[in-house]
C-alpha cells in the first residue's frame, strides 16, 4: 500500500517534531511520540497529519476518547479528509458508516498507482477480474449466450486488470476511475476506446440509457458503503439483457460494515436486497475471495444482475 500522506503544517519545527515522533512510532516509543505530536499541533493547531498520526496512536494505546478527538481534529484542519480520517471514525464506533471521502480515495489510489499491480498480484494474490469472467461465462452459458459483449464500462478501472481479462469478449470499453493516475496507467493499456475520471455513480449518470452491455466492478464495491446509486445507474446504462458484475467484500452479519483494511464489506442478505430493490435479476451469487488480507482470503461475493 501507498506511504503515509504527509500534509506539512507550513512550520519547520513543527514539520520536525512530526518526523521524530514518525520515527519513534515506528520503533514502538508511542508514548514519547504522542509528547511530540503533542508539541507539533501546539505550534501548529491545524496540523492534519500530526493530529491523524496521534489519533492512530491513541488509538493503539487503547485511549478511544482521544483517538476520537485527534481523528475530528485533523478532519476539521483538512475538510477534503485527504489522510481519512472519517472512515477511522467510522471503524471506532464514534460516527455511523456512511460514503468515503473522495478525495481520501483519490489520494490513496494516485499514491498507489505506481505499484499497484505488483502489490494486488503479488502481494495480495488478487483473482477479481478472473472471478468475474468465470461468473459471466457461466451466466452466458446458462442463457446459451454468447459471451461477447459490444460495449462494456469497467468501474473503478484501476490499471486494467479487468479489462485485460474481458479483452477478447468486449469489443469496446469505456474504463472510469476516480484517480487520475490510475486513469494514466489504464491508458497505456490500450484496452479502453475511453477513459474518464469519476466517481463510479456519477461517471455512469451521463451515459446514455440503454447503451451497454456489460458493466464490470472488480474490487471497486469495497470502497461504496451504499450500492443503491450504482445499480440503479448501471440499470439505466444496461441494455435489455445486459449484466452487471461485480466483486465484494462480506461478513456474517446484516447489512454493510466497514473492516478493519478500511473497505466495505456486504452482507449476502444486503446485496440479494440490493439487487432486486434496482430492478435487476440476480443471475449469479457465489461465496469467492478476490483477494487476501494479509495470508487470509478475505470473505467475498461474486455477483453477475442481469437487466430483464
Amino acid at each position: 500500500m501507498p506511504t503515509r500522506l504527509f500534509l506539512s503544517s507550513g512550520d519547520p519545527i513543527a514539520d520536525r517534531r512530526y518526523d521524530f515522533a514518525r520515527d519513534l512510532q515506528l520503533r514502538g516509543d508511542l508514548a514519547a511520540a504522542a509528547d511530540l505530536l503533542r508539541q507539533a499541533v501546539e505550534l501548529a493547531p491545524q496540523f492534519t497529519s500530526a493530529w491523524f498520526t496521534l489519533g492512530d496512536i491513541r488509538q493503539e494505546l487503547g485511549e478511544r476518547e482521544a483517538a476520537v478527538e485527534a481523528f475530528r481534529k485533523a478532519r476539521d484542519a483538512d475538510p477534503l479528509d485527504r489522510h481519512g480520517a472519517a472512515m477511522r471514525l467510522m471503524r471506532l464506533g464514534a460516527e455511523p458508516i456512511a460514503a468515503m471521502p473522495a478525495s481520501y480515495v483519490r489520494t490513496l489510489f494516485d499514491q498507489y498507482a505506481p505499484r499497484f499491480e505488483e502489490s494486488l498480484l503479488t502481494d495480495l494474490r488478487y483473482r477479481g477480474p478472473s472471478l468475474l469472467f468465470k461468473a459471466v461465462l457461466a451466466v452466458r452459458n446458462a442463457e446459451k449466450k454468447a459471451a461477447f459483449f459490444k460495449r462494456g464500462i469497467d468501474l473503478g478501472c484501476g490499471t486494467g486488470l479487468a479489462a485485460v481479462a474481458f479483452a477478447g469478449n468486449v469489443d469496446r470499453f469505456i474504463g472510469i476511475d476516480l484517480s487520475p493516475r490510475m486513469i494514466e496507467k489504464a491508458r497505456a493499456t490500450g484496452f479502453y476506446a475511453e477513459l474518464e475520471v469519476a466517481d463510479l455513480a456519477a461517471g455512469l449518470a451521463d451515459k446514455p440509457d440503454a447503451n451497454v452491455d456489460l458493466v464490470l466492478a472488480a474490487d471497486v464495491m469495497v470502497y461504496v458503503a451504499d450500492l443503491a446509486p450504482v445499480l440503479a445507474q448501471a440499470k439505466r446504462v444496461l441494455a435489455k439483457g445486459g449484466l452487471f458484475a461485480f466483486t465484494t467484500e462480506t461478513h456474517s452479519g446484516d447489512g454493510v460494515i466497514l473492516g478493519a483494511g478500511l473497505r466495505y464489506a456486504h452482507a449476502i442478505a444486503h446485496v440479494r436486497a440490493a439487487v432486486a430493490a434496482a430492478g435487476l435479476r440476480l443471475a449469479y451469487l457465489e461465496e469467492a475471495s478476490a483477494r487476501d488480507e494479509g495470508t487470509i482470503p478475505a470473505p467475498g461475493l461474486v455477483v453477475v444482475a442481469a437487466k430483464a
